[in-house]
């Protein structure tokens, strides 16, 4: 055990001596470094072989010298005061933050209060605090309702309907009275998708002026089939806004345009809000037109403009939830937690329906004022590039039409049926995935297999080849989530890529995904 410890102590003493020949070593130069006397000690034993010459350039040297010196001590200060600066903010932003969470506090706090001097408030007026007329001293009990509490509660019927003669959605009953004699339009129901294609590039031609080649009016269409939600993207000036909007025209149903706002953080700037104060629904046009598509067959247009200017996760997460549902009936939106006997009729138990015969257009600008739109909304909607502009050419004048959804559907459904995606294809494509997924761990999903099955067809009848609606759908929505991946370190698995898809659909096809491709490899 002696002899253990004996040792011990060695090894450690001559470990500590090394840290302090260190310390000693650092402090022995920067002495040297600021020796002075002996730098002066040196030029005079040197000096007096000096010439006139070497007198100069002594000189010149010990400016430079002196220079660097200085320059270094400048530098060093400099670094102290930035890291003081930045741990000083550091300091304030982390106090900034625990006086915003108090105040948010205080804010919730007051917020509370301020509800609760407002019931009070209300209940001393006669009024229920939900905002219904109650029977209290010196009111009229309102017809059918039974007697009320001393409290002035509003009078519920046994099914669970408030009793009022208050209207909370004065647009939503407009549409009630503007249907109630309501006499559909002739629809056109001998038109091909094909005709549609040819006579609204024709429309929005001559009578707007707007020029759109067939390829983007069948991408349109394309995705109109195969989900409920389309982003057109690309840079300003492309048509975008006007492709929708002048939709809207040709169908003689005009699109309801929704100007999104950087401040949209939730459902209530999309569709409305009940006001405690003035207790009614504030109700949005996007609102008013959801349910008045429960009452017509037309093709109803909804335009999110500059949708990503807010993040379309927050206003949008609720509508993207429903869309999703497999089960068309349900589709519901939740309006209000309760039902008031003068509510819409078409506002089931506080509900609302989302119809089929509605889609929601988003245009999306890509630049530093505009959130990046995230795979969650991708993988739901379907992207149309609008990289270039309109090609002016010369078109007879054609006229709107009015196009039923019924018939709109039945043209889509017979598509499925007539163009499917042939085997040959759909085997290269499960090829491409197997090979995706080795080499870059990215797979294609059964959502986005299932658009490309309704796309495609709707893309061959509307006149299109069915590998470029294929090329489309791998550009758009596969090879796209590749933009996530560390590309810096795939050119060569994407160059592989490229020339696989030659190999594979053949020379020349693949045009959309191989551009897409190389332009990865020259921005990465």
């Amino acid at each position: 055990m002696n002899g253990f410890l004996k040792w011990f102590f060695a090894f450690i003493s001559l470990m500590l001596q090394g840290f302090a020949e260190i310390f000693l070593g650092f402090g022995r130069g920067i002495k040297q470094i600021f020796n002075i006397p002996a730098y002066i000690a040196q030029f005079k034993q040197y000096s007096n072989e000096f010439s006139v010459v070497s007198w100069i350039l002594a000189v010149i040297s010990l400016i430079i010298v002196i220079a660097i010196y200085v320059l270094i001590t400048v530098i060093i200060i400099m670094a102290v005061r930035k890291y003081l600066r930045f741990r000083h903010s550091i300091v304030s932003n982390e106090d900034l933050l625990e006086e915003i969470s108090l105040l948010q506090q205080r804010v919730m706090k007051l917020m509370k209060e301020k509800d609760e001097i407002m019931a009070l408030k209300v209940t001393q007026m006669g009024l229920a605090p939900s905002g219904v007329l109650s029977v209290g001293e010196g009111a009229a009990a309102l017809p059918g309702s039974e007697a009320q509490d001393a409290g002035g509660a509003p009078a519920i019927a046994e099914d669970g309907v408030v009793q009022t003669t208050d209207r909370r959605f004065s647009k939503l009953i407009e549409v009630d009275n503007f249907y109630a004699n309501y006499q559909p339009p002739e629809y056109e129901n001998d038109v091909t998708l094909k005709d549609i294609v040819e006579r609204y590039r024709n429309f929005a031609c001559s009578r707007m002026h707007l020029y759109y080649d067939h390829k983007t009016i069948r991408l349109f269409l394309a995705g109109m089939a195969s989900t409920k939600l389309i982003i057109l993207q690309g840079i300003s000036g492309t048509g975008k806004t006007s492709l929708p909007y002048s939709m809207g025209k040709f169908l003689q149903v005009d699109t309801t345009i929704a100007s999104v706002q950087p401040s949209w953080r939730d459902r209530t700037e999309l569709f409305g809000y009940f006001n405690e104060f003035t207790k009614s629904f504030n109700e949005t046009e996007v609102l008013k037109r959801i349910y008045s598509s429960n009452y017509n067959n037309d093709v109803n247009l909804i335009l999110l403009d500059e949708m990503n200017i807010a993040r379309i996760e927050y206003y949008f997460a609720e509508m993207l939830s429903i869309l999703e549902m497999p089960n068309a009936d349900e589709w519901e939106l939740d309006i209000v937690p309760n039902v008031w006997s003068t509510d819409p009729v078409r506002l089931d138990r506080g509900k609302l329906v989302i119809p089929q015969n509605i889609w929601y257009i988003g245009t999306a600008n890509n630049d530093d004022s505009t959130y990046a739109i995230s795979d969650k909304v991708y993988d739901r909607a379907q992207p149309i590039n609008l990289d270039s502009k309109g090609v002016a050419f010369d078109a007879p004048d054609t006229p709107p039409m009015r196009l039923g959804y019924d018939h709109l559907n039945a043209l889509f459904e017979e598509a499925f049926k007539t163009y499917p995606i042939s085997q040959e294809n759909l085997k290269k494509i499960q090829q491409l995935d197997l090979w995706v997924i080795e080499k870059l761990r990215v797979a294609f999903g059964n959502r986005i297999l299932k658009q490309m099955g309704l796309f495609v067809p709707v893309y061959v009848a509307c006149g299109g080849e069915e590998l470029d609606g294929i090329d489309y759908v791998l550009a758009t929505k596969i090879f796209r989530k590749f933009e996530s991946l560390n590309l810096a370190m795939l050119r060569e698995e994407l160059r592989e890529l490229c020339t696989y898809l030659t190999k594979l659909f053949g020379k020349g096809k693949m045009g959309e995904s191989i551009a897409y491709l190389e332009r990865l490899q020259k921005l990465f």
